[in-house]
């Protein structure tokens, strides 16, 4: 049999079996939650894993993102794993090039590079009811695996603008997530489409270089003022060598940053007193009235992602850029026609659009036990997981980063951290047990996901006076967590198989008694007690 540490020894481009190679755990994705789950089964001693991951190295988004400008937007301190401290940042908001370095210098420290076979591009991950095995298709071959977990990230797959005629287009056109480094701007006229997390870090950055920018603006964000400064070498020095002072500046960064959860879950009211922050950085940042009224958005602070910048303001008043309210009509050879008629001669498009993140191409090559795909599952019934891990028709695969488990104000790796502590705990349990298939109960999924959603009807999400991506086809919002982080790292804290229907493998004989803590079955469903 070949393990999964003799898949990933060896040479990549050598890989193309006629067999399945069989693994305990197949892991999907290797940014900041794939790479975690694999230290994780590391430091818990499982080593017959693997991960398959489409790129050429780990980082996800931080290694795909890498257009002009890129940055994080959440404290450096409290964008790692607790596990892994970084004492090395360079400021207090890291950029894109110095987390994709901490996380590859995170795969070299704790050897798990040689479990992961890159440029490896999933195909299709079907659930086989005869062997109670997942038999997945990749680019480098196939796996058939016990358990597979998703580690596929919500902004990974870059949604394109349905625009007529954009196909048309002569010149240079790229999505932000999918740069091309080869295209030089300087002195050319170029538009933006999209004014969101990516776009106003874009502009900024490009503007300077170009002839002309026009920015294409469908709704106006609010920002705030962006509290970013390179660390001195006394902070520097602390954060190496002061015992807990790295800890303690971690802990003080999520205590404040989760006291935004009040506003924004628990009364929205009080989301008042950040819109007056960031009204305040407007008014001091665009003196005209005419260009302030563009960029004063119509919803309240919250309801659709809060960005930062200081000098997102000060670019759109460059001579050299526009920005333009009026909807895009279509797209020609040479420019972009908005809805008043206007011709704008271009020679590049940049796409700052966005991401499929209810409506993701994976779900499509994901097919369940009754052999219709995940995106089929969620367009009937929304997109619907418990605890953002496990989905009921899809036994023994688990999810990081599933349906409500993303933030609109702190870190993403406190989420991933806690739910590897329950995926992790699942696969101890599925192996001390002797499970062979273990699936969410429906009734299970239905209720949390009624929880759910109960509690974020009064958020700011919901009643903010916005579109946004965090809804949707069904106008849920199926992205976001309504409560504190500590409150779900706490219902994650341990795997809960009562939740769970189950079948055990067959007994193996032996000399030895039958174990004293053997735990109570979990009670039928109708379907399992006529069987």
């Amino acid at each position: 049999m070949t393990t999964a540490t003799d898949a990933a020894a060896t040479p990549a481009q050598d890989r193309a079996p006629s067999q399945a190679k069989q693994v305990d755990v197949l892991i999907i994705g290797s940014g900041f939650s794939g790479l975690g789950a694999a230290i994780k089964l590391t430091q818990a001693g499982k080593n017959n894993y693997v991960v398959i991951e489409r790129g050429a190295d780990v980082g996800g988004t931080w290694r795909d993102n890498t257009y002009p400008g890129a940055a994080c937007d959440v404290p450096s301190h409290l964008y790692s794993y607790s596990f892994a401290l970084n004492p090395e940042w360079s400021r207090s908001f890291s950029r894109q090039a110095e987390i994709q370095d901490y996380l590859e210098q995170t795969a070299r420290r704790y050897d798990v590079l040689d479990k992961h076979v890159f440029g490896c591009e999933m195909e299709s991950a079907r659930w086989n009811s005869q062997t109670q095995r997942w038999d997945v298709q990749t680019s480098k071959g196939r796996w058939s695996a016990a358990t597979v977990i998703s580690a596929v990230g919500a902004l990974c797959e870059p949604a394109l603008p349905n625009i007529a005629g954009i196909e048309d287009f002569t010149g240079e056109i790229f999505h932000s997530a999918r740069w091309n480094h080869d295209s030089d701007l300087t002195g050319k006229r170029v538009a933006v489409i999209g004014t969101g997390a990516s776009g106003i870090q874009i502009v900024p950055a490009v503007a300077p270089q170009v002839a002309h920018m026009d920015v294409y603006q469908r709704t106006a964000p609010w920002i705030l003022p962006r509290f970013d400064r390179e660390y001195t070498r006394v902070e520097r020095f602390a954060f190496r060598h002061v015992p807990g002072f790295q800890k303690l500046s971690r802990g003080l960064i999520y205590a404040m940053r989760e006291t935004q959860v009040v506003a924004l879950a628990k009364d929205p009211r009080l989301t008042r007193i950040l819109q007056r922050v960031a009204s305040k950085h407007m008014a001091q940042q665009v003196p005209d009235a005419e260009l302030r009224k563009k960029v004063t958005p119509t919803w309240r602070i919250g309801c659709k992602r809060m960005l930062i910048s200081n000098n997102w303001y000060p670019a759109l008043q460059r001579d050299n850029v526009d920005l333009v309210t009026d909807g895009i009509d279509k797209v020609t050879s040479n420019a972009v026609v908005t809805k008043d008629g206007t011709v704008r001669e271009v020679d590049a498009i940049v796409v700052a659009t966005g991401f499929h993140v209810t409506d993701s191409p994976t779900y499509e090559t994901i097919v369940g036990a009754d052999g219709r795909t995940l995106a089929e599952h969620f367009a009937e019934r929304g997109m619907q997981a418990y605890k953002g891990s496990a989905v009921t028709g899809f036994p023994n695969m688990f999810f990081l980063v599933g349906p409500n488990t993303g933030l609109g104000h702190t870190s993403m790796v406190y989420m991933i951290e806690s739910q590897l502590s329950y995926v992790l705990d699942a696969v101890d349990t599925v192996a001390r047990e002797r499970i062979a298939t273990v699936e969410v109960r429906p009734e299970v999924q239905q209720e949390y996901n009624a929880m759910l959603q109960r509690k974020l009807d009064p958020t700011v999400w919901m009643r903010g006076g916005c579109a946004s991506w965090y809804l949707d086809a069904h106008g849920n919002n199926t992205t976001l967590w309504p409560d504190f982080t500590f409150a779900f790292r706490k219902a994650t804290k341990s795997f809960d198989l009562d939740a769970y229907r189950y079948t055990r493998r067959a007994a193996v004989s032996s000399t030895a008694g039958p174990s004293t803590a053997a735990p109570a079955q979990p009670v039928p469903t109708a379907e399992e007690a006529s069987a």
